[in-house]
């Protein structure tokens, strides 16, 4: 049984340097920082056009003290795939290969070459930090963006469409670990990303990541945010291992507590979601409402 991390345990090198180009607040700093920490200093990483290569800077400025290689939208896990190959030609082992995308280059862009890898079972662990938008870019929708967020080709009504769920998706492949954590959580991250690593073929972990100027709320609430879209139950910590679904940390905690925020916490504390009429926020309360009482009715069947 893995022993979970506490603050103390964690390991000492830091691996991406203290100064970096993203923005004020940004989750994904802390997404990075630990994640490195737990996959340590043999590692290359495999990131295309992202938030992640401004935090990271260009050449020859880096903020990253690992390999990085930047690759084009749509190719981060094919990228990866040749990284694999190119180690096992010149003998090297016990390397970390990980490809690091946010939602648009994983939901969207590259879903492909993902889809492709997990049904080859290529052995590396594939990292979805969402922010639920193109960021980098302007703010626009990506298949993540909720439905009802304003973004710059959403602007009055907001989204139309549901959130695309990207780890049914890829679950719906068969490989052996999947994972959802947050940024506002870093020791459930910290602890997910070293099992993955005892994992074979590609190990997949989608990290939930609020962006204060795309999601309008002011930089220092950040975690505060990603805390509410889990204590609310719209985002949901957990495992899914052989193919069984688990809650973890925050999320199991919610199940034994058999309590939620409400959604509406989480909605008004964004500027994204003005538009969001109440009537909207009632409906997704009733579909969260329900969700989770199937959980808690499985819970007494376990019991």
């Amino acid at each position: 049984m893995q022993v979970k991390t506490n603050i103390l345990s964690l390991p000492e090198e830091e691996l991406v340097h203290p100064g970096n180009r993203a923005c004020a607040g940004c989750a994904l700093g802390i997404a990075y920082r630990i994640g490195l920490k737990a996959l340590g200093p043999e590692t290359i990483i495999v990131v295309p056009p992202s938030c992640l290569t401004v935090l990271q800077g260009l050449y020859p400025v880096a903020a990253t003290k690992i390999p990085s290689l930047n690759v084009t939208f749509a190719s981060t896990a094919a990228a990866a795939t040749g990284v694999l190959a190119a180690l096992k030609a010149q003998g090297k082992e016990g390397i970390n290969v990980v490809g690091w995308a946010g939602d648009g280059g994983t939901s969207d862009i590259g879903l492909q070459s993902l889809s492709g890898a997990c049904e080859r079972g290529d052995n590396f662990l594939y990292v979805c930090y969402d922010n639920e938008g193109y960021m980098n870019t302007g703010v626009q929708r990506s298949g993540t963006t909720p439905k009802g967020a304003i973004t710059a080709n959403t602007p009055y009504k907001g989204k139309l469409q549901q959130k695309k769920d990207v780890s049914a998706i890829i679950a719906a492949h068969g490989i052996e670990y999947v994972a959802t954590t947050s940024a506002a959580y870093p020791l459930d991250l910290y602890d997910k990303f070293k099992k993955a690593l005892s994992f074979g073929g590609v190990k997949y972990i989608h990290i939930h990541i609020p962006c204060p100027p795309g999601w309008g709320f002011a930089p220092q609430y950040a975690v505060k945010v990603g805390k509410l879209a889990v204590e609310t139950g719209l985002f949901e910590l957990s495992e899914i291992e052989h193919g069984q679904l688990r809650h973890t940390g925050a999320s199991l905690k919610l199940l034994e507590k058999r309590k939620l925020l409400p959604v509406r916490d989480y909605f008004r504390a964004q500027g994204r979601f003005n538009a969001l009429p109440d009537a909207e926020i009632e409906k997704i309360q009733e579909n969260v409402t329900k969700r989770w009482e199937g959980y808690f009715e499985s819970l007494d069947d376990i019991e």
